[in-house]
């Protein structure tokens, strides 16, 4: 690999305005790199650690989603505090389940994954500060989403109410 070139330390607010920019356009391998190179000058910026693993996230449906997938999730032991593990582990795990889902992955492997990303926000919920409710709206999120999925599942589903097994190509990530 050729040698990266630093970022100095005074670029580093400009450097996160870029990349944020680059998340709203959908570009998240722009934003993953510049929230690396601040991260190669600033090892434990909380923003950018913050940018690179949603960056991370919006990685979970292109072709390197199970390495962007293993980079996300060994992120999240290392954030500062257990709120932030907790919300931060559960909305890992949603956005896993859902790029899941537009990989046709079998609903119940969706639902599998969503009902763990909801007990993460539930352990956020437990943990956060007054007037903070993210947690609470992921979960909400969550829960409708699990809802939709089991309306789906019973109307697939043949003799017996057992699910009818389609033919969804490639298995599922692990």
């Amino acid at each position: 690999m050729t040698n990266l070139k630093r970022i100095s330390p005074d670029a580093i607010p400009a450097a996160l305005s870029r990349a944020e920019r680059y998340r709203l356009l959908n570009q998240a391998r722009q934003a993953e790199s510049i929230a690396r190179d601040i991260l190669a000058v600033e090892p434990k910026h909380p923003e950018a650690t913050l940018l690179l693993l949603l960056a991370l996230t919006d990685c979970f449906t292109d072709e390197s989603a199970d390495a962007a997938h293993a980079d996300a999730v060994a992120m999240v032991p290392t954030l500062p505090g257990e709120y932030a593990r907790a919300y931060y582990g559960g909305l890992v795990i949603e956005r896993w389940a859902l790029a899941l889902q537009s990989r046709a992955v079998p609903i119940y492997l969706v639902a599998d994954w969503i009902q763990q990303a909801m007990t993460r926000f539930e352990e956020a919920e437990a943990l956060r500060q007054p007037g903070n409710d993210e947690a609470l709206l992921r979960w909400n999120a969550c829960a409708r989403l699990l809802s939709r999925l089991k309306r789906i599942e019973r109307s697939l589903a043949g003799d017996g109410g057992q699910l009818t097994v389609l033919d969804l190509g490639d298995e599922a990530p692990r």
